[in-house]
C-alpha cells in the first residue's frame, strides 16, 4: 500500500529534525493544495512547482522557530486503507488552536476552522501541530 500524502507529511517533518532547508516530493495536485494551506498556516516557509511533463517535483520549504521546525508532529487520520469522515459538529481543535486538521470537503480541501465556518463536513486527512 503506498500513502503519497502521509509520505510528503513525513518527508516534512523528517526535513525539518534534520535542518535542512528543504524538502523534495513528487508532485500531484492534491499535495500542491496541502503545501498551499500549510504556507497560508506557517508550517512551512515556501512551496513551488519544479520539472515539466512527466518528472514534476514540489520543492517545499521548510520554516523554523529560532532552531526547532515549526513542524513538531504530524497525525494521520484518513488512510487509503480506512477512510475518517468528519460532520461540522464533530471538528475540534487541534492542540487548543496551536494545531490545524486539513479537511477535504465538496467545496475543496480547508482547515478545520475554515469547514466549520463554511457548515461543510468532508473526509478528515491529518492533524499537525
Amino acid at each position: 500500500m503506498h500513502d503519497p500524502i502521509a509520505d510528503m507529511l513525513i518527508s516534512i517533518k523528517n526535513a525539518g529534525n534534520a535542518g535542512k532547508a528543504s524538502a523534495i516530493v513528487p508532485f500531484s495536485s492534491i499535495k500542491e493544495s496541502i503545501a498551499s494551506i500549510l504556507f497560508q498556516n506557517g508550517f512551512i516557509a515556501s512551496y513551488s512547482k519544479k520539472g515539466k511533463k512527466v518528472i514534476k517535483t514540489l520543492e517545499i520549504g521548510i520554516a523554523y522557530d529560532g532552531k526547532n521546525p515549526r513542524v513538531a508532529q504530524v497525525a494521520r487520520i484518513s488512510k487509503p486503507s480506512r477512510r475518517s469522515y468528519v460532520k461540522v459538529s464533530e471538528i475540534r481543535p487541534v492542540r487548543n488552536g496551536y494545531g490545524l486538521m486539513v479537511v477535504s470537503t465538496p467545496k475543496g480541501l480547508m482547515t478545520g476552522d475554515e469547514a466549520k465556518k463554511a457548515q461543510v463536513g468532508g473526509e478528515a486527512l491529518f492533524k499537525i501541530w
